[in-house]
């Protein structure tokens, strides 16, 4: 199974994307709640996606198969982990221990 995809970013997460077939039209194929919590859609880039195509964060054959079942696949931002929190949340002190004077 192989598609021709458009890849579109929100405006209103940073990392989230919708794939959906080239040409679908957002507006009128697409649910409307899901286009509410996407946002108007920003034009990325078309593709081929084939079994062989990588893509970063998910398996290319569950992309082709969510775009066969419903018509799209949202890609989702990564879960924040507990050590990006640790790292946000270190103190001031720590962040200049050792520095020189």
């Amino acid at each position: 199974m192989k598609s021709l995809v458009s890849i579109y970013k929100s405006p209103k997460r940073d990392e989230m994307y919708l794939y959906v077939r080239k040409g679908t039209v957002l507006d009128k194929d697409l649910p409307e709640a899901l286009i509410q919590v996407f946002g108007k859609p920003a034009h990325v880039f078309d593709m081929l996606l084939t079994p062989e195509k990588k893509l970063a964060r998910v398996a290319t054959a569950t992309v082709l198969q969510s775009i066969e079942d419903s018509g799209f696949y949202l890609q989702m931002p990564p879960a924040e982990t507990e050590q990006d929190d640790y790292l946000i949340k270190l103190p001031d002190e720590f962040l200049s221990f050792n520095d020189p004077v």
